[in-house]
């Protein structure tokens, strides 16, 4: 991989890291709802221009009911759950959580959602990732409440909804522009949290530095990641690019400590370790470096 890219990779995980630290921030005055309507739309306020200025405008219209299933279960879905988890757990063990996605890739074949065939280094990484939640969630005793443990569901259900949108979008969006995919499904997303908004509206005016953090969030953890992200998978191909996945947990973390003065856990440490050590073997990438270096 040329080092260019690799940094690349970092500074996504940096900016996807810095997301569950932009919700830990803003969440708590805006909620849920609120903070990723406005997640969804400032972003594709951002990204729709791009489609426009590219030419690519007829593909959205001619992929719109994909598009918005896309929507709805890789973003408007996810993105609440993830935010709701923020309001109880820290942005870091959200985080871990979201690491498990790839591992309800994993599940998905297993439950013969394609015809991928899994090796047993795959199964054994499938059972280890999850072995590290259980790690992250029981090590030390925790004051099982049910705010606790449906913080919890809501990570794991979301982190399940993106392995079940990458599926979706593999069978259904393949040939389209990355570009309409990103930008399409945050309009969706818009268009899907709408009805909710009045439900769930703000008790006051959220301050300066909630706004910011929301701007942030939609403008360079979603918007701008977005577009680094699918430039990595044209450059370097899904299966180097998803490596991100890995590294994210690390910024959410180092994040909240430095920023918000979160503390980082044993649990914490060694059950993000092994979900990152069951991912990767879920995902054959041990297998391929170990390849690499024989043939290098």
């Amino acid at each position: 991989m040329n080092l260019r890219y690799f940094f690349e990779l970092i500074a996504l995980a940096a900016l996807w890291g810095a997301s569950f630290l932009f919700m830990r921030v803003a969440v708590p005055e805006f909620g849920p709802i609120w903070l990723i309507a406005w997640r969804v739309f400032l972003a594709a306020l951002v990204l729709a221009p791009i489609v426009l200025q590219q030419g690519l405008l007829k593909d959205m219209q001619t992929h719109a009911k994909p598009l918005f299933i896309v929507g709805l279960i890789n973003s408007a879905l996810p993105f609440l759950g993830f935010a709701y988890a923020t309001t109880t757990l820290t942005g870091g063990v959200t985080s871990i959580l979201n690491a498990t996605v790839p591992l309800f890739g994993i599940l998905l074949v297993m439950l013969g959602f394609n015809k991928e065939k899994l090796t047993g280094a795959q199964i054994g990484g499938f059972l280890l990732g999850f072995t590290g939640v259980g790690i992250l969630l029981g090590w030390h005793p925790v004051e099982a409440t049910h705010h606790f443990w449906l913080a919890v569901a809501a990570g794991l259900v979301a982190a399940c909804l993106y392995a079940i949108g990458a599926n979706y979008i593999r069978r259904h969006l393949g040939g389209v522009p990355a570009m309409v995919i990103a930008a399409g499904s945050q309009i969706a997303a818009s268009i899907v949290l709408l009805p909710l908004l009045p439900f769930s509206v703000p008790t006051a005016w959220p301050s300066l530095k909630a706004i910011l953090a929301l701007i942030a969030l939609a403008v360079f953890s979603t918007a701008l990641a977005y577009l680094m992200y699918f430039r990595l998978i044209r450059l370097l191909g899904a299966a180097r690019a998803v490596t991100v996945t890995y590294m994210i947990p690390l910024f959410a973390m180092l994040w909240g400590a430095l920023l918000l003065h979160e503390a980082v856990t044993w649990d914490m440490v060694v059950g993000c370790l092994v979900i990152l050590v069951g991912t990767a073997l879920a995902n054959g990438v041990l297998t391929s470096w170990r390849k690499r270096s024989t043939y290098d």
